[in-house]
């Protein structure tokens, strides 16, 4: 349709970016270095992921008033590779214990955490055949006892591709990747070059996602459109000019962890406020 000269309308139409962490990846394969960037990468995402069309510039010749910003966590359980060879030590089960060396993947080194953390004792018990895991029946297979002991130190042997220990158990309502996240980064809005507002992180609520009162789940900040941080004055993006969002993580220690987090993992950034457009 045609623009109708010299009339524009406003509308409450936020812009958001996300980084986005596919299932079986980490953190740092999407994002290798130390700052995590938003609004400048915008091609070959899904309306999922941003709702930008150019880099780090607003539609057309749009105008746009941020009033609010917010940081959003997805808070999915993570999905681990199974092509990542893990060498776990156990004890055989019986009257001679011994040693034994059980390889297996990733995958299914955190399904076999999972049932000793379950269990009472804190160990799981499997059949082992020349040390690989095998079905129940299979002939001259040994048990072996694996305690959290042993997964401890399979993880470490692991180093860069083991899971951040706020992954290990998630859900548990306490010490999660988004504390991680938010406690230990620094949100920077830029337009321009120019630093409107820089804060740790936890200065901007998402005000959006899952809530449990039964603790099985983790937001950053009460899930309402309320709870988030507001700009005192709305900063005004123009016509043609850059904007972007970072969030640095300053401590080497922290960027190690945090880019080892795996997937599915989105970090939203949305700049709510009011867009001045062409009416058509």
């Amino acid at each position: 349709m045609p623009v109708v000269q010299g009339v524009k309308e406003k509308v409450h139409l936020p812009i958001y970016d996300s980084l986005t962490v596919r299932p079986k990846e980490q953190l740092k394969d999407a994002e290798p270095s130390s700052t995590l960037k938003f609004f400048i990468n915008v091609q070959r995402k899904t309306k999922l992921e941003t709702n930008l069309q150019s880099a780090s510039l607003l539609p057309h010749y749009n105008t746009f008033e941020a009033r609010a910003m917010r940081v959003v966590i997805s808070d999915l359980p993570p999905e681990y590779p199974d092509d990542v060879e893990v060498q776990v030590y156990g004890v055989t089960c019986g009257n001679d214990p011994e040693r034994r060396v059980v390889r297996t993947d990733l995958q299914r080194l955190m399904e076999l955490l999972e049932e000793a953390l379950a269990d009472e004792d804190k160990e799981v018990i499997i059949l082992v055949k020349n040390g690989v895991e095998v079905e129940p029946g299979t002939s001259d297979a040994e048990e072996v006892r694996l305690s959290l002991d042993d997964f401890e130190a399979a993880l470490e042997d692991l180093d860069r591709l083991a899971p951040p220990k706020e992954q290990i158990i998630p859900h548990n309502g306490g010490g999660t990747f988004i504390g991680k996240l938010i406690y230990n980064t620094v949100t920077t809005f830029y337009v321009g070059e120019k630093i409107m507002i820089q804060m740790p992180t936890w200065f901007f609520p998402a005000g959006a996602g899952p809530y449990s009162e039964a603790a099985r789940f983790t937001t950053h900040g009460e899930p309402s459109p309320t709870a988030t941080f507001r700009f005192a004055e709305p900063i005004f993006i123009d016509r043609q000019q850059n904007f972007r969002v970072e969030i640095e993580i300053p401590d080497a220690d922290a960027q190690k962890t945090i880019g080892q987090a795996y997937g599915p993992l989105f970090i939203w950034v949305v700049l709510d406020g009011y867009m001045t457009r062409d009416v058509q």
